[in-house]
């Protein structure tokens, strides 16, 4: 064991680093996703390929989704300030509530704010205007990162790839269920990773200078394995999603099944491997922001 860097150190530099890239990362999703030809319709594509097989899929989607509801979210945002409680950790409490309030509520506000521009690709949809990001997405995740925070180290990884599966569900269930497109996930994904990193840093601001970090705490392996399967995720996504940008910008209504398919299961992909990565990110990275000894 050794006594923990201060907030000035290495941990607080990478912390600041992966806020500012997953809010850039955000940015290009945005920018791309929504302010481009292409963008939109590799979304429309993806949201249009959910019907190959939705009627075998569409009961369990439905459930899973409306089971996140505001009352839900107040449930399990109880649970988690409860824990880190139990565990006497005051600011740990109060910091994951805010992570879980802020990362909803800016969810909310952004859909509002940001603008989608009518190229005439998907006229379905055209007059709901923007969905980015999912509101339902930025609920499981912020729990999801907000429970890893807050476990005891024994299960944090148990609970990190559990939390990490659950969001991934959620996300690809909004594309499934034609609610989201694959961008908007993507993105509420990034947000949430993002105000994951500011909760880190408050919480390593406000440490003790008595506060231990354990390397016994740490959990590489399950970290890597998190990360490289995310990152494998996000080749095949990006490998699926680079062979329909070759294809002509045809109207979905006039494309073939295995564009459609190919254009869901690489975005599924890409939303299940961006969840992997942020979760694996969180998991390298908790033991030194919530050590083991208070100090």
């Amino acid at each position: 064991m050794r006594v923990r860097e201060t907030a000035r150190g290495w941990t607080a530099v990478w912390l600041v680093v992966l806020a500012l890239a997953q809010a850039a990362a955000f940015l290009l999703v945005w920018r791309f996703a929504l302010h481009t030809e292409v963008g939109q319709w590799i979304d429309t594509v993806a949201l249009t390929g959910n019907r190959i097989g939705q009627d075998r899929i569409d009961g369990p989607v439905n459930r899973i989704l409306n089971a996140m509801s505001v009352v839900s979210l107040l449930v399990a945002t109880a649970v988690i300030g409860f824990i880190a409680l139990i565990r006497g950790r005051k600011a740990l409490a109060v910091t994951a509530t805010l992570l879980i309030a802020g990362a909803n509520g800016s969810a909310q506000l952004l859909k509002h704010v940001l603008t989608r521009p009518d190229f005439g690709i998907d006229p379905e949809r055209a007059a709901a205007g923007n969905s980015l990001p999912s509101g339902h997405t930025a609920v499981a995740a912020s729990v999801a990162v907000a429970l890893i925070l807050v476990l005891p180290s024994r299960v944090r990884v148990v609970g990190a790839f559990v939390g990490a599966g659950y969001a991934a569900v959620a996300g690809v269930a909004t594309l499934s269920a034609g609610w989201h497109r694959p961008s908007d996930a993507v993105a509420a994904f990034l947000l949430v990773g993002a105000w994951a990193a500011a909760a880190g840093l408050v919480l390593l601001i406000f440490q003790r200078e008595r506060a231990v970090v354990s390397t016994e705490d740490a959990h590489p392996v399950a970290a890597a394995v998190l990360g490289l399967g995310g990152v494998l995720a996000l080749v095949a996504s990006g490998l699926a999603l680079s062979w329909l940008v070759d294809l002509p910008e045809l109207p979905t209504d006039e494309l073939a099944r295995r564009p459609l398919f190919i254009g869901y299961a690489g975005s599924a992909a890409g939303i299940v491997g961006t969840i992997a990565v942020v979760a694996a990110l969180v998991l390298a990275l908790v033991h030194r922001v919530v050590p083991r000894y208070k100090g």
